[in-house]
């Protein structure tokens, strides 16, 4: 992989997609013993190849639906890509739905050890960072209180303090700075900074351009599941926004009413 944490080759991710509804287990099994099942071939990733370093930060662009989300679980091993290689070498911390391996039932001071034991953390580093993971949360009232009773703001604090109180090799954040307030952002933001400064591989989405220009130096357009551009995060940001606003422009006249012709004057005769 020569200076690459990252690699992709030729990656394409596909799913079935059911066309029909089936409300029980029974009616799938028998339909599925059947052969009755019918299904429709959806494409997530297109053919996407991608290097990048240890230490680079590359910001991850693109409309709902592009295949981000996707990108990020192919590189968590999460999905297994249809075709194509993947090569990942070092730790991986995965921030990429709010609230995953977070039971809503337990208290936070529970949800500590259960997520921190899902990442892969010992009971014993577990206890020794509890109180890190507390203060960085800022969730000390809360300790004892159900998940299910937060915010989703107060959630997102949770998940992120124990999933970044290790330095991992690669750290993957999905939209996690889309949710709480002004000031934890930023607090979030100076720690991810300061895991880049410290050798940490950040892969980030967002759809907040100026966030992505800020914490990355790289980004990845996607499209329909396609690589539309790679480049520096500025290059790519400023090429995603001006064919977004030329997508929202076209679209505005097209439902821009056409101005109704003034009505044709009737020529009088004089009797």
């Amino acid at each position: 992989m020569d200076n690459n944490i990252i690699e992709l080759s030729d990656v394409t991710v596909r799913f079935n997609k059911a066309n029909m509804k089936v409300d029980n287990i029974k009616e799938y099994v028998v339909r599925l013993l059947r052969r009755e099942l019918i299904f429709q071939e959806y494409i997530a990733l297109q053919h996407i190849n991608l290097q990048i370093k240890k230490g680079e930060a590359w910001g991850l662009v693109g409309t709902n639906g592009a295949g981000k989300s996707t990108l990020l679980k192919v590189i968590s091993k999460i999905l297994k890509p249809y075709k194509g290689e993947v090569k990942i070498s070092g730790s991986v911390a995965a921030l990429i739905e709010l609230g995953a391996g977070i039971d809503p039932q337990l208290s936070a001071r529970e949800n500590i050890y259960l997520n921190g034991t899902l990442l892969g953390y010992k009971k014993s580093f577990i206890e020794e960072k509890f109180d890190e993971i507390v203060e960085f949360s800022e969730l000390s009232e809360f300790l004892d209180s159900p998940v299910k009773n937060f915010s989703s703001g107060m959630k997102a604090r949770l998940g992120f303090s124990i999933a970044t109180s290790v330095q991992p090799d690669i750290l993957i954040a999905d939209e996690i700075l889309s949710v709480g307030d002004m000031r934890f952002k930023k607090k979030c933001s100076e720690r991810m900074k300061k895991m880049l400064d410290n050798g940490t591989t950040l892969l980030y989405v967002s759809h907040n351009m100026n966030s992505v220009k800020k914490l990355c130096t790289h980004a990845l357009w996607l499209d329909k599941g396609r690589q539309i551009m790679t480049g520096t995060a500025k290059e790519v940001c400023d090429e995603y926004i001006a064919e977004m606003e030329k997508t929202s422009d076209d679209s505005a006249n097209e439902k821009k009413p056409q101005a109704e012709k003034p009505a044709k004057k009737k020529k009088t005769t004089k009797k």
